[in-house]
């Protein structure tokens, strides 16, 4: 088959473009800006890649189906011509994988508000480490395993990152609906998306309606310690796992401690030590994704003895790229990326810092970028979250013309309520101007100051200033 697809850089349709050519289709695709990583993979694969959306070069194409990422709307030309003449098969990401290649695996789902893809990519990871070859697909770009997607063996499970963002124009469902699981990993629940969720209780009505799809034989594994997750009842229809910190959990983290060598906590499986583990992986959330991870992969594959599931390889773990990566560490300096878009993301990042830095200077740079996070949704989560730090720099909103001055994230605002914490504040009117005060004011580091940690938190580009950062910073400390 010949398939086309929409929007195919973004890192879920790329990965997912790579699978469907695993399976022997013929892939090609489009995007607005054909950009790297993902343009890269793609044409090392043999990809085709084309510029733009372009309604005859798609009718000259002629593929057999045509998948439209969830980031096309009405108005894309493409989309208006498919739509015109009805002369092209078309499909949704989510619904494609389903009917390529879920609809026949035993499923791990990977589902909540934050962990999602460090939780997908740990479990693919530990289930390799068992001598098992799943399947996967996952959101961003691991270290472990090496790659973001794997067909996998048929008889062994399939991982994918369950987003409940809505899975097209046309299908505004939770894309986890379609993924058929087994197993349903319910790592947290919060509100966000407010472009497409109303409320929290909008965004609980999705993950109930996922866990109604998991049969009786197979496990909910879910946060015990969550209370928007516990609000969703009983589930009387499944078996339900529960992992947290808590007592009454059936998978218990025990012991967690942190400091600048790592992170280091012990599994409990019904009182009894599963395993003892040492990491260089931070904070007390990783150590809930790997416990979720484990769970998930245990009962998807040992049912009967979870604890014969082997965890040790936990230690070997290196992470997913932008996930708290960090890009320069000197005795005077660390400049570090991180993927975080939410407050609790934020929050627990810093919390985690301030243990594994101690004395440290920390510098929080903030892109409010995320449909949510560039309006006032959640601005006071954020600003509680960013008080955390010593100082922060609040970069532009992205694409603030196309909100409303009322309706928008305010950082004059914000800095306002972190200085009166005590907490120095800065937001410069563009990324360009955030590069030259942050630069200014860190660089070069002065003799005999405090060990300084920079970390900058988007889920986008952050208009290349990190790398540039990350570079002065560099070259600060050699010269």
């Amino acid at each position: 088959m010949k398939i086309y697809f929409m929007g195919i850089c973004g890192t879920a349709m790329g990965n997912a473009a790579l699978l469907a050519r695993a399976a022997g289709h013929e892939v090609l695709g489009a995007d607005a800006g054909v950009y790297p990583p993902m343009s890269t993979v793609l044409a090392e694969a043999g990809i085709t890649l084309h510029e733009g959306y372009d309604p005859v070069r798609l009718q000259r194409l002629a593929p057999d189906l045509v998948v439209i990422g969830n980031a096309m709307s009405r108005g894309n030309p493409e989309v208006e011509w498919l739509l015109d003449t009805r002369a092209l098969a078309f499909t949704s990401l989510p619904a494609l994988l389903h009917d390529s290649v879920l609809k026949t695996r035993k499923n791990i789902v990977i589902a909540g508000t934050h962990g999602k893809t460090t939780t997908t990519a740990l479990t693919a990871f530990l289930l390799r480490e068992n001598g098992r070859d799943p399947g996967f697909l996952i959101g961003g770009v691991p270290q472990d395993p090496p790659v973001g997607n794997h067909l996998g063996t048929a008889g062994d499970p399939f991982v994918i990152e369950g987003d409940e963002y809505d899975s097209a124009f046309f299908d505004k469902r939770s894309k986890f609906i379609h993924y058929a699981p087994h197993v349903a990993v319910l790592n947290n629940l919060e509100f966000d998306h407010a472009d497409i969720f109303r409320d929290l209780a909008d965004v609980q009505r999705t993950f109930g309606h996922l866990t109604r799809i998991v049969p009786r034989n197979g496990w909910i594994v879910m946060n015990g310690d969550d209370e928007n997750l516990r609000a969703l009842g009983t589930l009387g229809w499944t078996r339900v796992v529960k992992v947290g910190t808590g007592e009454g959990n059936d998978v218990r983290i025990a012991g967690f401690t942190e400091d600048g060598a790592g992170a280091a906590f012990t599994l409990l499986l019904k009182g009894k030590v599963w395993s003892d583990v040492h990491w260089t992986t931070p904070g007390l959330y990783n150590a809930r994704n790997a416990a979720m991870a484990a769970t998930a992969a245990a009962l998807t594959v040992s049912p009967e003895n979870p604890m014969a599931f082997k965890v040790e390889a936990l230690e070997r773990f290196r992470g997913v790229k932008r996930r708290q990566e960090i890009l320069v560490n000197t005795a005077e300096i660390t400049v570090i990326e991180d993927f975080g878009h939410h407050p609790t993301a934020l929050a627990e990042t810093l919390q985690s810092f301030r243990a594994r830095f101690k004395g440290a200077l920390l510098t929080a740079v903030f892109e409010p970028r995320s449909n949510t996070a560039r309006t006032k949704t959640l601005q006071a989560g954020f600003t509680r979250a960013l008080a955390m730090a010593d100082e922060v720099y609040l970069g532009a909103v992205s694409r603030a013309e196309k909100l409303a001055a009322g309706e928008r994230f305010d950082g004059d605002a914000v800095v306002q309520q972190l200085e009166a914490q005590g907490v120095e504040a800065h937001a410069p009117e563009s990324s360009a101007a955030l590069l030259e005060a942050l630069t200014r004011a860190t660089l070069p580091m002065k003799a005999g100051a405090k060990k300084r940690v920079v970390v900058f938190f988007t889920n986008g580009s952050f208009d290349g200033i990190i790398a540039k950062y990350a570079a002065a910073a560099k070259a600060s400390v050699s010269s």
